[in-house]
Parts: structure tokens; C-alpha cells; sequence
């Protein structure tokens, strides 16, 4: 039993493979990643970053969800979307130096690795799957925030939130959608007041659309809901 344990503990570095970023990346190089990324671990409710902050390691969430959300100077929540390991949070101001794009608050008791700016652009710079990968999540990025641009302006308030649940479920198996901020991190989210969010659910509900159990969405007709989405 105990070689066994030891034998798990010693090949903790493989949990880097799992990072879409860093999965083609060759054993030897995963084993110095791991020495050299210092661990850290968050409680829910833990502010990771705060936007602005210095963007000194790169956030290898290995385990848990986080949210990202920043104030404006109205004091207006602005949240820009939720992200489960495995994956690397707020590459671009890795990047660019400019400092955090957003404040990453852990939903969820959250195990991280933190990996220094110097090293992730050395890999950046000198691995081209770790460049393509990258460009393709920045390009991603691009294209999602175009898509939330057009639904703010042109979609009504029960169409983004139907839109959004089918999203959601479409990332994880069943129809039961989480909402782990609640209704106004969904607000937050689609830019509404949780006033807004709440009669949007109601109707959805009331058609029979929906289901909600106290912090999560059962979908009962994603087809319909389908339709829904479309404003």
C-alpha cells in the first residue's frame, strides 16, 4: 500500500497532460513543469487574482471552477464566464505583462500550479503545438466575445438565457445545469439585472422548458429550449 501511494505522489506531474495547453508536451519536459510550477490550493470564495494584479505565473487550475469578473467605475459586475480544470486561466496577460484581465474567484475548493511568465514564454516561443494552441484559444476567445456582443445588442433577455443554459449543457453530460453564483452571476454574465434573470426562468419554467432545484436548472425540452434561443 505504501509503494503503491508513493508511486501516485511521484507521478503527480502527469495531471499536466490533462492541461489542453500543455497535452502534447513530452514527459520530461511535463516532470520539470511540475518541479517548477508551485503548488497552491484555494478555498471557494477565494479570490485567485484580482484584475490589474501583475501577471507574474501562469494559473494551471488542476482541479475545482473559477469565475472571472471585473467592477466598473459605475460599480456594475461584469462577468465574462466560468472555466473547469483542467485548464490555464487568463493567458493573455501572461502575455502581454499588462496585468490581470479580470478578477478569478475559485467557485469550488480549487488545486493549482502556479508557473512562471518567464518559463510559459519560453515554451510559447519554442514549442510550435503550444504556440498553435495559443492562437487558437485567443482566436476562440475573439469569436466568443463577438457572439456575446450580437446577443446583448439584438437578442432578448429569455433568448441569451436559454442560449446559455444549452451551452452549458452541452459541455457536460445529462441536462442538469449547475448555477454556482446563483442568479445574479448569471446575470453578471449575460449583462442583465438579476430581476431580469429570474422572470426570464420564470417563463421557462412555466412552459415547462425548465426545471429549477434550488441552485441547478434541469433542462425538460432542450429542443424547445433550442427554439427559445433563437429570440
Amino acid at each position: 500500500m505504501t509503494e503503491s501511494v508513493s508511486t501516485a505522489a511521484a507521478e503527480q506531474w502527469r495531471s499536466l497532460a490533462q492541461v489542453p495547453l500543455l497535452a502534447s508536451l513530452p514527459d520530461d519536459t511535463l516532470r520539470r513543469l511540475w518541479r517548477e510550477a508551485r503548488p497552491h490550493t484555494a478555498a471557494a470564495g477565494t479570490a485567485l487574482r484580482r484584475a490589474g494584479d501583475p501577471a507574474a505565473h501562469l494559473l494551471l487550475l488542476l482541479r475545482g471552477r473559477v469565475a472571472a469578473a471585473t467592477t466598473t467605475r459605475t460599480g456594475r459586475v461584469v462577468r465574462f464566464g466560468e472555466w473547469a480544470a483542467p485548464c490555464a486561466l487568463d493567458k493573455v496577460a501572461v502575455i502581454d505583462g499588462a496585468g490581470h484581465t479580470a478578477t478569478f474567484t475559485a467557485l469550488a475548493p480549487c488545486a493549482l500550479r502556479h508557473l512562471p511568465r518567464t518559463r510559459f514564454l519560453e515554451l510559447v516561443d519554442g514549442t510550435a503545438q503550444v504556440r498553435t494552441h495559443v492562437l487558437r484559444v485567443l482566436a476562440d476567445d475573439a469569436r466568443r466575445q463577438q457572439q456575446r456582443l450580437i446577443a446583448a445588442a439584438t437578442l432578448p433577455a429569455e433568448a441569451r438565457v436559454a442560449a446559455w443554459l444549452l451551452e452549458q449543457a452541452a459541455t457536460a453530460p445529462g441536462t442538469r445545469v449547475p448555477l454556482p453564483g446563483g442568479q445574479q452571476a448569471l446575470a453578471d454574465l449575460l449583462g442583465v439585472t438579476r430581476v431580469t434573470v429570474n422572470r426570464a426562468l420564470a417563463r421557462l419554467r412555466r412552459d415547462g422548458l425548465v426545471e429549477i432545484r434550488g441552485s441547478v436548472l434541469v433542462l425538460l425540452a432542450p429542443e424547445l429550449l433550442a427554439l427559445r434561443a433563437r429570440g
